[in-house]
Formats: structure tokens, C-alpha cells, sequence
């Protein structure tokens, strides 16, 4: 059986590879920095730059979206990106564009705000809550804490009307305050929140996970108590507040494919381009071993179809013999394929299986009522589309043999008309 083409619907871009102007504790990125070790300072050059979104607009489809990470991508200055879009523009076929930019928001000033807000990025910011949770592991280069400066950028960015999503690392230390987490953003105003939870090796003992990873149970946790405070903000079955992770579930409830990659059968969605213009797999597997190409001698179309990354993405679907026999697999789909081998005594299990499970148990009953209430409402809405339909249909006398009115092409009879 042939496999399907994927289309090229995003990208995830590191225009200044693992260069960072803060020094975190858990940062896994920092330490790629050994791929590249042709120079100290790395930032991708605007022909890379023309290259790849040349790429990307000819090759995508009619929506595409541009994430820019890093590292710190704003080391790249303000000019680099006013240059991107002005290239998205020049070879866009009419698409609709979307930009992400994750930043630490430490030298965000009014220039980038008015940037972002001109052109409608949405921006991610990495704050961790309240003082003493952001400044256990987020440090600046020096040592010191970043606490106050990422606060102010905050207000400054949504006081300017500038989308902002915040990004929450869950540590050993942070997942014992989740109420604390929870109230901090929503009243700062960071209503669309995501909490990732935080596993790396110990770098002083490979054998083991570092301290400030969370363990499974805390992490279960923590996904317990913010489900709750979640569903208790609901205004009428509708949320107050967006956690990335309980919308991408909740997709999966309702039969639809969730936009969380963790929570997909399969991997290999997306690629991420280096600096340089290397292409690998994903985010968390940048690595030889991944290595897919070069923008500057590939096509990215190509690359995100290749056998090798084909063989990446099915990986995923390899799982251990007690995910396959878990009722809560359909759900969590064996987790993010990084977490089954940061901890060596996980022995390839998803770091988070117990999490998941605890979770699944806490949250289901929950789930499916809102599923249902989802469902519902879909066919009401469904019903009052047909019936308004079907009343336009009798005030203009289509006759069976007329061009359907709904613009298909075909004939009424074989199209709105069909039960007649």
C-alpha cells in the first residue's frame, strides 16, 4: 500500500541554531552548539534565509505557518525578520501566512512589539509563574534571575494588543504549585497556556534522569489539579482558559486529529531547519542520526517525504508491549518519543506513562460528557444549517436537473438534493 504525500503545512525554524542570551538549567537546546563547531556565533544568512521561504511558499499548500525558535531567535535582530516577511510576501501565492515566535522575551522592546503586532505573530513566551517558580532554573548568563524583565515584557505585549501564549516548563520543583501556576498567568492575562513537562538526562550520571526532571506521579499530579482548575473556569460548558494539552485531548474524544504531535499515532509532521539550512526530523531529534538534508542542495517537500523520514515518524507507532494493551492508548498514543529515552530506567516506557494514566483516570467521565455536549450541539448547528438551506432552496424553485445552488457543480439531484 503506497503511502500518502504529506503536505508541507509548517516548518520550525532555528535562525540562530542553539545560541541563547540566558543560561537555564534545563535547557536541552544549548548543548547542540557541538553539531556546529565551525563557529561560536551562529545565525543563518539572509541566502539561506530567501532560500528556505522560496521553499516553503512554493511548496506549501494554501495555509502554512513559519515557527521561529531557537536557541533565542531574537539575537537575530529585528531586521532579519522584517526581511522573512518581506520574503514570505514576495513569494507567496496568495496564502494565508501565519508566524510563531518563541522567545524568553528578554530584550523585547517597543520596535518588536509594533513588528509583531503589525504582521500578527503569535508569540510564545517562555515564564515558568510566579517568581520563585521562574527563577529556580530560567537564570540570565550571569546567574541572576529573569523574573521581572519577562514579566514586564509580558504586560508591555498585551497591553499592546500582541498575541501571547504562555510557555510553562513543568519541573520537579514547579509541579508542586499548580494553583499558584494557574492563577498567576490568568491574571496577567495569559489566558492560552501550555505546560510542558521537563525530562533530560543527568549530565553527571547518564544512567539516571537529571534532578530537575519531574517524575511521573508529581507530573500526574499536577495534570489532575490543573484539569480541575481548567474545568472550573467554565462559563456555560465553554472554557474561560486554553491548556494546550486538554484541547489537543479533547480533539481526540471527539474523533478528530489532535494538533498535538505528542498525541499523534505517528510522527514526522513537520521538519526543523538549522541555521545553517540542515534539515532534521524534529525539534528533539536534532542529531546526525536525523539529519535529512540541506535546504541549499534539497527540496523540503522531498525531505519531509524521504524513507528516512518516514521511517522517523513510524517509529513512533513501535511501542512497548504494555502501551499496546492500554485502554488509554487511543488517547495519548505512547507520548512524545523523546521521553522514552531520557530516563534509562523508564527502559524505552514513556517517562509520563503513569502521568497519562493518572490523568485519563481523574479526567474521563469529564471528557466524554463534553464530548458529548460537543457532539450535540454540532448537529443542532448541522440541523439549522440544512433546514436554512433547504427553505432558500424552496423560495428559488431549483428544480432537480438545476446546478446545485451550493456551487459543487454537480446537479441539485445529485448533490443538496439528493434525498429527494
Amino acid at each position: 500500500m503506497p503511502f500518502r504525500q504529506k503536505q508541507l503545512n509548517s516548518v520550525l525554524v532555528k535562525p540562530a541554531g542553539p545560541d541563547c542570551n540566558m543560561g537555564c538549567t534545563y535547557c536541552f537546546y544549548l548543548e547542540k552548539n557541538t553539531l556546529f563547531p565551525e563557529s561560536k556565533i551562529h545565525r543563518m544568512s539572509e541566502d539561506v534565509l530567501e532560500e528556505m521561504i522560496k521553499q516553503v511558499m512554493s511548496q506549501a499548500g494554501q495555509e502554512v505557518s513559519f515557527a521561529w525558535q531557537g536557541g533565542e531567535p531574537t539575537l537575530m535582530g529585528l531586521a532579519f525578520f522584517e526581511k522573512a516577511v518581506e520574503l514570505q510576501q514576495k513569494y507567496g501565492r496568495g496564502q494565508s501566512v501565519g508566524n510563531g515566535f518563541q522567545t524568553n522575551g528578554i530584550v523585547i522592546d517597543k520596535n518588536w512589539i509594533q513588528f509583531f503586532k503589525e504582521y500578527k505573530f503569535l508569540i510564545g513566551l517562555s515564564l515558568d509563574g510566579p517568581e520563585h517558580i521562574h527563577n529556580r532554573y530560567r537564570h540570565l548568563r550571569g546567574g541572576e534571575g529573569s523574573w521581572s524583565r519577562v514579566v514586564d515584557c509580558a504586560k508591555f505585549m498585551l497591553d499592546e494588543g500582541v498575541a501571547v501564549n504562555a510557555l510553562t516548563v513543568v519541573t520537579d520543583y514547579s509541579a508542586q504549585f499548580p494553583e499558584e501556576m494557574y492563577s498567576f498567568h490568568k491574571e496577567l492575562g495569559l489566558s492560552y497556556m501550555q505546560f510542558i513537562p521537563c525530562v533530560e538526562t543527568d549530565p553527571k550520571n547518564p544512567n539516571k534522569a537529571a534532578p530537575f526532571s519531574v517524575s511521573s506521579e508529581k507530573y500526574g499530579e499536577f495534570l489532575c489539579r490543573m484539569f480541575d482548575l481548567w474545568q472550573s473556569d467554565f462559563e456555560k460548558n465553554t472554557p474561560a482558559t486554553f491548556v494546550r494539552f486538554f484541547d489537543s485531548v479533547f480533539y481526540s474524544y471527539v474523533g478528530l486529529e489532535p494538533p498535538e504531535c505528542t498525541l499523534l499515532k505517528t510522527c514526522g509532521v513537520y521538519v526543523v531547519i538549522e541555521h545553517n539550512g540542515d534539515v532534521y526530523s524534529c525539534d528533539f531529534f536534532v542529531e546526525p542520526e536525523w539529519k535529512l538534508g540541506n535546504i541549499m542542495q534539497d527540496k523540503l517537500i522531498y525531505m519531509l517525504n524521504s524513507d528516512r523520514q518516514r521511517e522517523f515518524g513510524q517509529s513512533k507507532a513501535c511501542l512497548p508491549e504494555p502501551c499496546k494493551k492500554c485502554v488509554w492508548l487511543k488517547y495519548c498514543r505512547g507520548g512524545c518519543m523523546k521521553d522514552r529515552i531520557r530516563d534509562p530506567q523508564d527502559k524505552n516506557l514513556n517517562h509520563f506513562c503513569g502521568s497519562f494514566k493518572m490523568f485519563f483516570k481523574h479526567a474521563d467521565d469529564r471528557l466524554q460528557r463534553l464530548a458529548a455536549e460537543w457532539k450535540s450541539h454540532q448537529a443542532s448547528v448541522r440541523e439549522e444549517e440544512l433546514q436554512g438551506q433547504s427553505e432558500f432552496l424552496k423560495e428559488k424553485k431549483v428544480g432537480r436537473n438545476d446546478p446545485c445552488p451550493c456551487g459543487s457543480g454537480l446537479k441539485y439531484k445529485k448533490c443538496c438534493g439528493g434525498s429527494g
